[in-house]
């Protein structure tokens, strides 16, 4: 056996006796289908069978064989095969042993060092008065109201609903006719809101736009587009004031000061997310880094996939069918670029399995349950339905195996040493 890493190579000899009991099972199996001329259906000579379809009845012999000593020996030896087998050197001759060799890789063996009490950054987070005062002002925009305004010159500051028509500069013409522009809003192209000020509804004008050569939507980029504007109306934004009432009507609150502590509590949550989630990445890396053991190239190959796809599909807004990407000239040139965080991947995730090995975390029923009935909610699906499609994708163990990740990471940050 040659073992180097996670890499195994085994030598494997069938015994005679074997090679023997499965030709005859073979050379009988053929007896049953073959239909030559003179003979009755399964009663053809098995010396003809073996001359005929000396051949076939070898083939037969070795695929039957070959995964059936191979997987014995895996047995035999407690090895845990974590990649598809190479068998090659196959030797079967008439009088001799039928002897092969395997290649494949084995989960590695993983020697858990300390991982309670790692070092982390972590603070509890604070909410100031201001960042309260922000979400309320975000409550009151949601609640304005636009109310037009008698018609007169547009200043810095109107809402300008408008008609817009790209007149030339582009191949597919622009047509858009329930447009709305803030003038003067420093996140637009203030050509916009140059051309407004002044005009009167109904007013029309046209203009130029010339997009830089790193402009980033529609085809613009580094074109000059002559439009034709056309003022419809404008309009000032209301905002509520902020008291009892205001808070009553966003719901089940009767009192602003409510208002304020929910506001509280919730900016509370997600800083505590954003904080704990900085830490806990932290976490992994000190795990990472206080391991050292070998890491199957196979796993390494399926995170890089992996990365690849949620790239181009956050990239994209859509997936891409990953063996098509693999047939790309720039694909290796990428999957270079990916190795290192996807060892990374890789060892984080054999390492948190071993924490929650060790700590007996599992995924309770219940927990996946909820998380069916969640991804149910969100596709507007049946339970049932959508418990059988996840099963059938594989996509239910996935769940169960994130909760419990999850779940194991949520128990190394409480033991963890938290400093500021």
């Amino acid at each position: 056996m040659l073992i180097e890493g996670c890499k195994h190579e085994l030598e494997i000899t069938v015994p005679d006796d074997d090679i023997s009991r499965e030709t005859e099972r073979v050379v009988g199996e053929l007896q049953k289908k073959v239909r030559l001329p003179g003979f009755r259906p399964g009663k053809t000579p098995a010396g003809i069978i073996r001359t005929r379809f000396a051949s076939q009845v070898r083939q037969d012999v070795i695929e039957n064989l070959i995964p059936r000593h191979f997987q014995k020996r895996i047995d035999e030896e407690e090895l845990k095969i974590v990649s598809t087998p190479n068998v090659k050197e196959v030797h079967f001759e008439a009088g001799e042993p039928l002897t092969f060799k395997a290649e494949f890789e084995v989960a590695p063996v993983i020697e858990l060092k300390d991982y309670r009490g790692l070092p982390i950054h972590y603070q509890e987070p604070e909410v100031t008065d201001e960042e309260i005062a922000k979400r309320l002002e975000d409550l009151r925009e949601q609640k304005a109201q636009y109310i037009n305004i008698d018609p007169r010159p547009a200043v810095d500051g109107d809402y300008a609903a408008v008609g817009l028509d790209s007149v030339s500069g582009v191949d597919d013409p622009i047509h858009q006719q329930d447009m709305v522009i803030l003038i003067g809003d420093p996140n637009k192209l203030p050509e916009f809101s140059e051309a407004l000020r002044g005009m009167t509804p109904e007013e029309e004008k046209e203009f130029d736009i010339h997009y830089s050569a790193d402009y980033a939507e529609g085809g613009l980029a580094g074109k000059t587009v002559r439009f034709r504007l056309r003022l419809k109306m404008l309009r000032a934004k209301e905002l509520p004031d902020l008291n009892d009432e205001f808070a009553k009507d966003l719901g089940d609150f009767q009192t602003l000061e409510q208002v304020r502590e929910t506001a509280r509590q919730a900016i509370f949550r997600e800083k505590e997310f954003a904080a704990q989630q900085k830490a806990k990445d932290e976490l992994v890396e000190r795990l990472v880094e206080s391991h050292d053991f070998p890491v199957p190239e196979a796993f390494i190959e399926r995170q890089i996939e992996a990365e690849a796809e949620a790239q181009i599909r956050q990239a994209m807004g859509q997936p891409l069918d990953i063996r098509k990407l693999k047939e790309a000239p720039e694909w290796q040139t990428f999957a270079t670029q990916l190795r290192p965080k996807a060892i990374q991947g890789v060892r984080a995730t054999l390492l948190l399995d071993k924490v929650a090995d060790a700590e007996s975390i599992h995924a309770a029923n219940d927990e996946v349950d909820r998380e069916v009935q969640r991804i149910a909610r969100q596709e507007r699906e049946p339970v049932a339905a959508m418990r059988k499609k996840l099963e059938k994708n594989g996509a239910l163990n996935r769940i169960a195996h994130q909760i419990r990740t999850n779940k194991t990471m949520a128990f190394l940050f409480e033991h963890a040493r938290k400093e500021a």
